[in-house]
Parts: structure tokens; C-alpha cells; sequence
């Protein structure tokens, strides 16, 4: 007997695998960009990337869950802090803004900026909780950016700096405290439904807003300064 060999149904199988892998791989080379534009090392930028993707799963120790951290109880819902989507951009902006020495004016002037735009672009959704849908998503980054363009245009390095500080409280701000309120008076499906801030970690809206907003004033300052040399 000749075993038939389904040449269509090999390449799907390949599709399927390598598609992933590059999808992640891409997101890798994003997000390394972004902390060196930073001035993170590449060793440095692949430890952040790498420890945040860590926690996209549940991590127990001692019986505690630190990738998803239980805050307070409220209305049949349990809500959540992600330590991978929110905990640690937080933690490296609070870094950059010190380690940087910005101007607290122009950190909350683009932060206010980031959550007014990010609050427009996003609505709770029960059965999914705060959620933007495309293009929409891509506003708050582009606010950063821009934010930072105009405030701090003469300095690259602190530009960038800000972008992502902006990017990440402003969605934080913007998306889920300010959404909150509206999402906890809805009844969950089922009691203890937790809703998580940064929930979606490495593609969170938190998480990837900072890093877009970074990697796009880096392509844009990187463009400007071309045309002027």
C-alpha cells in the first residue's frame, strides 16, 4: 500500500507553526528596539522582555499567584493587577522619569494627554473587560509620540523617555481607572470573575502602547535628524 501524502495539509501544519514563531519573534525585535532607544542594554532589553513574558502565565510561590495579583473584591468581581502588563512598565517608567531627571509639567502634560485619548478609544466589555478594537488601539501611542515630539523635540533621549512614561500611565489612567467604575457595575457571568489590569502582558495595551510609542518617535526623530545633516 502507497500512503497518500497531503502536500496542502503538511503546508498548513507549517503555516501554523512557523507563523507563530515569527509573530513573537517580530514582537521581540520590537520591543528590544524600543528599551535600547531607552538606553537599556540588549541584554538589559531582552531580561525585561523575557521576564514579562514569564508572566503571562501563573506564577505560584508559596501558594501565591505574583503574576496575577488580587487587589479588592467588589460586585461579584475580583480585580487584578498583572505584574508582567502593568506592574513593570510602571516600575521602569518611575525609572526613566528619575533616572532621566524630565520635567514633571511635561510628564503630565503628555500622561493627560495619552489617558484623554486612550478613554475615547476604549469601552468595557463584560465578557472581556476593558477593550480598544483596531485601529483605534494605535491613537494613545500615536499621542505619545507626538506629545513628546513637541515638548521635548531637542532631546532624544529624554523625548523617548517620555513617550513611554506618557504611553504607559496615560493608558493605565485613561483605560482602566477610568473605565473601572463602569465595568465593576456590570454583573460577571459567574461570581469571582477577575478583571485584570495589564491582563494581556506582553500585548496588553498598557505593555504595548509604551513600546510603539517609543519605536515610532525613534523612527520619526531618526527621520528628522537625517534631513537635517
Amino acid at each position: 500500500m502507497i500512503a497518500a501524502i497531503d502536500f496542502s495539509q503538511i503546508l498548513l501544519w507549517i503555516i501554523r507553526i512557523i507563523l507563530p514563531i515569527l509573530v513573537f519573534y517580530l514582537a521581540y525585535l520590537v520591543f528590544t528596539r524600543a528599551f535600547s532607544y531607552l538606553g537599556f542594554s540588549k541584554i538589559e532589553s531582552i531580561i525585561i522582555v523575557f521576564v514579562s513574558f514569564l508572566f503571562m502565565f501563573p506564577i505560584i510561590i508559596f501558594g501565591f499567584d505574583i503574576s496575577n495579583i488580587p487587589i479588592l473584591t467588589y460586585n461579584d468581581w475580583i480585580l487584578g493587577i498583572n505584574t508582567g502588563g502593568a506592574i513593570i512598565p510602571a516600575i521602569i517608567s518611575i525609572y526613566l522619569y528619575f533616572k532621566k531627571n524630565l520635567a514633571i509639567k511635561n510628564v503630565l502634560a503628555g500622561t493627560v494627554i495619552v489617558a484623554i485619548v486612550t478613554f475615547l478609544v476604549s469601552n468595557p466589555v463584560p465578557s472581556k473587560g476593558i477593550v480598544s478594537t483596531f485601529p483605534y488601539w494605535l491613537l494613545p501611542c500615536i499621542a505619545a509620540c507626538l506629545a513628546s515630539i513637541i515638548l521635548l523635540r531637542k532631546n532624544f533621549s529624554k523625548g523617548a523617555s517620555l513617550a513611554y512614561i506618557s504611553a504607559t500611565f496615560g493608558v493605565i489612567i485613561g483605560a482602566d481607572f477610568l473605565h473601572l467604575p463602569k465595568l465593576l457595575s456590570y454583573t460577571p457571568g459567574k461570581i469571582g470573575t477577575m478583571a485584570t489590569i495589564g491582563g494581556a502582558v506582553l500585548f496588553d495595551l498598557i505593555f504595548i502602547t509604551g513600546i510603539l510609542a517609543v519605536v515610532l518617535y525613534g523612527a520619526i526623530m531618526f527621520k528628522y535628524k537625517s534631513n537635517n545633516n
